[in-house]
């Protein structure tokens, strides 16, 4: 979809900042750092860990080029700078896509950021090559990550997760967001940020995320309680998805995350979601679980979870359609 209007300032919620919170401003969360070129045992090991404890961690020594990074967030801000009609004329209708200004979806969330989001595989990119050599970067750097986390859980074959999103009918989405400067005067009038993207989960197997050195990503460790995450131009976060939390039973846990406008400077970010096929199947692994281990989970097709993910809010508990009730 090609979103032709967008939401007035005054619509887009805000996020009190109470005076204690902003007391603890500078401090922010320590995402566990993976170092891709340590041996793959140890890598596999500490992946695992962070996908138990927090559901999100970064990679460094990934393999790919910074001037590669830095050449798409270039042209991203090049295109974000365009003229707003210019903008949602470059981009040709897609069915599940295209340029956004502040709505986000179809069920009323809207924040402060524009956008574009489309199929990774479309005819035409709206950008040069540079997108294509970083789609092909980032998908072997996701084959890498999953394999890796396949041999932290004794799964077999060591492809197990990878295969799932790394076909020609694998249901992946990449998306491109700029949150532009905001009113500081609101933001002080009101003691707020304004919300950037809300809070939500991702509901694919895993998500890959580059950003600029501007902060803004919040995640939530317990209900209410959320964590700024520093920002890191050079290294890649990895988020577990909804299905990947299904598929260990709910041992690696999907990450619960927003993004906070503050009004001082623009934050561009570049995301590539990793979905299986439309028919793929969804459930635990029985090699994620343990022994006598009941499946949390009832099986369904990534389609129906799709359909179900992006037919709601975006802070809805998705995965609670999906759980078996005490006794299934």
């Amino acid at each position: 979809m090609v979103v032709l209007s967008s939401p007035s300032l005054d619509q887009i919620p805000l996020i009190r900042t109470p005076k204690a919170a902003a007391a603890a401003a500078g401090s922010f969360s320590v995402v566990p750092a993976i170092d891709l070129s340590k041996p793959d045992d140890t890598a596999a090991r500490l992946i695992v860990k962070a996908c138990q404890d927090l559901g999100l961690f970064k990679v460094t020594n990934h393999g790919v080029s910074l001037e590669l990074m830095r050449r798409l967030e270039a042209e991203a801000v090049s295109f974000f700078s365009l003229p707003l009609l210019e903008k949602q004329r470059s981009c040709l209708p897609h069915s599940f896509g295209g340029y956004g200004n502040k709505s986000i979806g179809a069920n009323g969330d809207v924040g402060w950021l524009e956008y574009l989001l489309f199929a990774v595989t479309p005819k035409q990119y709206p950008f040069s090559s540079t997108l294509r050599e970083y789609l092909s970067a980032i998908r072997k750097l996701a084959q890498r990550v999953l394999e890796l986390m396949a041999e932290g859980l004794a799964i077999q074959p060591r492809d197990a997760l990878s295969k799932l999103v790394m076909g020609e009918q694998s249901d992946g989405l990449f998306r491109l967001n700029h949150y532009p400067p905001c009113p500081l005067q609101l933001l002080h009038e009101f003691n707020s940020c304004l919300t950037g993207f809300g809070e939500h989960t991702d509901p694919q197997v895993i998500s890959i995320l580059r950003s600029n050195n501007t902060s803004g990503l919040q995640i939530s460790v317990k209900e209410g309680s959320w964590i700024p995450i520093l920002p890191d131009d050079e290294s890649f976060f990895i988020n577990v998805g909804d299905a990947l939390q299904v598929l260990t039973n709910g041992r690696f846990r999907s990450v619960r995350h927003r993004v906070v406008a503050d009004g001082r400077e623009s934050r561009v970010s570049m995301i590539y979601f990793f979905g299986p096929a439309l028919g793929e199947r969804i459930a635990p692994l029985p090699q994620a679980m343990r022994m006598g281990e009941q499946s949390r989970y009832r099986e369904f097709t990534w389609e129906e979870y799709k359909k179900a993910a992006y037919g709601s809010r975006l802070s809805d508990d998705r995965l609670g359609l999906f759980e078996k009730s005490t006794g299934q």
